[in-house]
């Protein structure tokens, strides 16, 4: 075989492996994926050390009390919270659509608890003027 023919049957074997990966063996959408293993998928694993998940670092919860909601939303990033749950403080279940007209008014847990990094805080809020 040339160099140049084995350069496409190369290429070729890449874009079918490829072609099965995303999914395009599937007739129909929903259907049971096929994994097929190949050869480097069958080689065994090199020992890693374990991976640290965000659940195992614990993060302070920081005061966002008065804040407006955009403020408060970047101060739990700025923390490494950013499992952010927005509620309407007046309980009509309305969208916090532009972040900065409305004020934190709660937020769970409190502040200062210490808490996973992926845990779901929430911040509770009005808009500007209400009570």
């Amino acid at each position: 075989m040339t160099k140049t023919a084995g350069r496409i049957a190369l290429l070729l074997a890449v874009g079918a492996l490829g072609l099965v990966g995303c999914g395009a063996g599937n007739p129909r959408p929903g259907a049971p994926t096929t994994v097929t293993e190949t050869a480097a998928s069958a080689q065994p694993s090199v020992k890693t050390s374990a991976p640290t998940s965000a659940a195992a670092r614990l993060v302070t919860v920081p005061d966002v009390s008065g804040m407006n909601h955009q403020d408060a939303q970047d101060a739990m990033q700025a923390a490494g919270l950013y499992n952010l749950r927005e509620v309407d403080g007046t309980g009509k279940g309305r969208m916090l659509v532009m972040d900065r007209n409305w004020v934190q008014t709660k937020q769970d847990p409190a502040p200062g608890a210490r808490v996973a990094a992926d845990a779901v805080i929430t911040l509770t809020a009005v808009k500007i003027g209400e009570k």
